[in-house]
């Protein structure tokens, strides 16, 4: 059988983490071993918080259209009861961006579905 010098590749393996730990803080930008789990958990964090930022934003959302809804003399749960039952089909996002850009057309959505 030939011999197999995996050398190289071990290197390249090494390189590949070393170059994507770059600027992490003190041994887990320079020995390999350290890097390979700095980089897994960075990675396992990196998805945690993608999950979590859709979570954030909704709650952003929410509460400024309860803010915007309050000052039209209704509340949150209210608004969004009343637009399910008159059948209006704007996510909370869109609302969000009404309630702040336009508020006119927030004022005639509001009055629309009371």
């Amino acid at each position: 059988m030939v011999r197999v010098k995996r050398a190289l590749m071990t290197k390249k393996r090494h390189k590949k983490i070393l170059k994507a730990t770059k600027g992490f803080r003190l041994l887990s930008s320079k020995v390999f071993s350290r890097a390979k789990n700095a980089w897994m958990k960075a990675g396992t964090n990196a998805y945690i918080w993608r999950k979590n930022k859709k979570r954030d934003f909704r709650r952003l959302w929410n509460t400024r259209i309860n803010i915007a809804a309050r000052e039209q003399g209704t509340n949150y749960s209210k608004l969004i009861h009343s637009l399910y039952t008159k059948r209006v089909w704007l996510n909370r996002k869109v609302l969000s961006n009404l309630a702040i850009s336009n508020n006119e057309v927030f004022s005639n959505i509001v009055k629309h579905v009371k």
